[in-house]
C-alpha cells in the first residue's frame, strides 16, 4: 500500500466549528495532492455524554467502553461530512485499500475494535484495557499499527506537551521532543494523550506528533516531515 498517514482528530477540536471546518478543509487539500490519509475521530461531546451515564449509571467497564467507541463513530460521521464530498468512511484495515484517490479515509473504529477484541493476541487483541484510561488516542495507535504506519499525529486543542496545565498555568513550558519513558514517567494531570498512550507506543516501537489543530499548516508540516510548533514522542529505537 502506498504510505498512509494516520491523523487523530481530537474531539475537543468541535467546541470551535469554524476552526474544525478549516481543519477539515485542509485535510481535504492534503488529499488531493496525493497524500492517503487516514482521520481516527475522537470522541468529544460525544465521549463526554457516555461519561456523564457512567457517572450517573455506575456502567460496567464494557458498556462504557463500547458506549465511548460507538461516540467516535459518531464524531467521525460529523468529520465526514465535513469534508464531503472528499471524504471515504472505512470501517477496517482492508477498506483503506479502497479508498478512492484525493478522498479522505475517516475510520469509524467500533468494527474494528469489536473484532480486535475477539482476536486477543492478534494486532492489538486483547492489548486494550476496557477503562477511561483508554481514549481515541491509544485506538488510534491500534489502527496505525494495522495499518504499518511508523508515527502518527494526534491533532489537539493545545500546541503539545507541556510542563504543566497551559489552559490553568501561567508559566509553563512545551516539551519539543520526548522519550516514550519520559512520557510515561509525567504527572497524569500533566499530560494531553490518553494514560495508556505511552505504554503502547512502548510495546510497538511507534512515535507520535502532536500538534494544535486551529494552526492546520502545522498539521501539512508534519505531514511533510518538517519541523513545526508541537511535541514529538520518539520511538524506542531513535
Amino acid at each position: 500500500m502506498t504510505s498512509v498517514s494516520v491523523v487523530k482528530v481530537g474531539g475537543s477540536l468541535s467546541q470551535n466549528p469554524q476552526a474544525l471546518r478549516v481543519l477539515c478543509q485542509k485535510l481535504v487539500s492534503l488529499s488531493s495532492k496525493g497524500k492517503i490519509i487516514v482521520v481516527v475521530p475522537g470522541g468529544g461531546r460525544f465521549a463526554d455524554g457516555v461519561r456523564e451515564a457512567d457517572q450517573q449509571f455506575s456502567l460496567s467497564a464494557s458498556t462504557s467502553h463500547y458506549m465511548a467507541i460507538l461516540a467516535m463513530d459518531q464524531y467521525g460521521l460529523l468529520l465526514a461530512d465535513l469534508m464531503s464530498p472528499n471524504s471515504q468512511i472505512v470501517y477496517c484495515i482492508e477498506d483503506v485499500k479502497n479508498v478512492r484517490a484525493g478522498v479522505v479515509a475517516v475510520f469509524l473504529p467500533s468494527k474494528f475494535i469489536t473484532l480486535m477484541d475477539k482476536e486477543e493476541g492478534v494486532g492489538c487483541g486483547g492489548l486494550l484495557p476496557k477503562c477511561w484510561d483508554v481514549t481515541s488516542d491509544s485506538i488510534a495507535v491500534c489502527i496505525a499499527r494495522q495499518l504499518g504506519v511508523e508515527s502518527l499525529l494526534l491533532v489537539k486543542d493545545v500546541d503539545g506537551v507541556f510542563s504543566g496545565d497551559p489552559k490553568r498555568k501561567g508559566r509553563v513550558s512545551l516539551f519539543e521532543q520526548l522519550t516514550i519513558r519520559e512520557l510515561l514517567d509525567m504527572e497524569n494531570s500533566e499530560v494531553c494523550v490518553d494514560l495508556y498512550l505511552p505504554k503502547l507506543l512502548s510495546v510497538f516501537n511507534m512515535g507520535c506528533s502532536i500538534v494544535n489543530g486551529f494552526f492546520p499548516d502545522r498539521v501539512e508540516a508534519v505531514l511533510d516531515k518538517r519541523k513545526v510548533i508541537g511535541t514529538v514522542i520518539l520511538s524506542n529505537s531513535l
